[in-house]
């Protein structure tokens, strides 16, 4: 079971990050993500007892704000896990809660693994450098 999470604890995070909160109520939200200005919009929801949020994005350019919810959201400083694949979401939402501790560890161990073959290139150029500063040249 997750903590509880807290929709102007999310509204916040993504208020922090640029985005515009619409402040749009229950059903206004289930309406669609047509007819309103580019933003977000959250609420609160019960999944398998635990008390989540459903993120909403809206406007023109939804699926943009739907991507900045995510990324936002996902980022490591924010802790959180993004569900988009629910019955009762429509295509504009996401469910949100607090990640686990094995989701985080997860996501970090992949991160270090995707900057890996970054980190061995710079290392690789600043041992050359440092033998070009010493005066001895790569023999290639």
């Amino acid at each position: 079971m997750t903590r509880v999470t807290r929709s102007h604890t999310i509204r916040g995070h993504l208020v922090a990050g640029g985005l515009f909160d619409l402040g749009l109520g229950e059903a206004t939200q289930k309406a669609g993500p047509d007819g309103h200005d580019d933003g977000f919009s959250t609420r609160q929801h019960h999944q398998d007892g635990t008390l989540v949020v459903i993120a909403g994005a809206y406007g023109p350019n939804w699926i943009r704000t739907l991507a900045e919810i995510r990324g936002r959201l996902e980022s490591p400083h924010g802790k959180c896990t993004v569900i988009s694949e629910a019955p009762e979401l429509g295509n504009h939402e996401v469910i949100v809660r607090w990640a686990t501790s094995a989701e985080l560890q997860a996501c970090k161990a992949a991160a270090v693994k995707r900057q890996a073959p970054l980190r061995q290139q710079l290392r690789a150029q600043e041992a050359a450098q440092a033998l070009e500063a010493a005066g001895q040249p790569g023999l290639f």
